[in-house]
């Protein structure tokens, strides 16, 4: 995912450029203390996310927003809470308060990335065709237990089966719903409904045990349903 962030403080930018890296899947192109020195480089490059600054001396974000008429998904960021709903009257993803925490910036991306996915239609698709040796192979998303990157190729471990598609994990990520799985490593994605055992930074799925990333374990906390 391409980003940039405006933000007339220099100690604001260092942060989110840092959060974004910690990431791992956020990669940004560029960073502008004004906001008017960004219209050209938003004009000519694909952007995926904007991080914008509510209030800044030259040209505050919402005024920022009315000017630009095609824009990337917006994050606005604001030392004052009371500024929250000022944001969302821009029609933006959503908005972060600083000082910016790690799991306030996760919880944000997860928004992100779910806009990004979700299907246009009313319903949710249940299952996904993939290709197997020449052949398309029907699998339904709730028999899906883990994915697996594995060099050029991506395995798909199902309750009784392996398929091995040449593929990449990032490709097949978008293709699912992002109610039913997540990412937690940079080669597992695994069906939330399958965890059986979470320990420290590891999950237990069907006999395996699955790494999770410092980044992505308090995301799949918040993700589950816990007493």
């Amino acid at each position: 995912m391409k980003c940039v962030i405006i933000d007339d403080e220099k100690t604001a930018r260092l942060t989110l450029s840092k959060l974004c890296e910690r990431v791992g899947d956020i990669e940004v192109l560029a960073e502008f203390e004004n906001p008017a020195d960004a219209l050209t480089f938003l004009a000519e490059n694909q952007i995926d996310l904007l991080f914008l600054d509510i209030h800044m001396p030259e040209l505050k974000g919402s005024e920022f927003v009315k000017s630009v008429s095609e824009l990337p998904d917006v994050v606005m960021t604001t030392t004052d809470p009371s500024f929250a709903l000022e944001a969302f009257q821009y029609n933006v993803v959503d908005y972060l308060v600083k000082p910016i925490s790690l799991g306030r910036f996760l919880k944000t991306m997860e928004k992100v990335k779910a806009k990004k996915t979700e299907a246009p239609k009313s319903e949710e698709e249940t299952s996904i065709f993939v290709n197997i040796n020449s052949r398309l192979v029907k699998l339904n998303f709730d028999e899906v237990q883990i994915i697996e990157a594995k060099g050029d190729y991506v395995q798909i471990k199902t309750e009784d089966k392996k398929y091995t598609v040449h593929n990449t994990l990032k490709k097949i990520e978008e293709k699912l719903p992002v109610s039913k799985f997540l990412k937690v490593h940079r080669s597992y994605i695994i069906n939330l409904d399958k965890i059986v055992d979470i320990e420290d930074n590891s999950i237990l799925i069907a006999e395996e045990i699955i790494p999770v990333s410092r980044a992505n374990r308090e995301v799949l906390l918040n993700r589950l349903n816990m007493l």
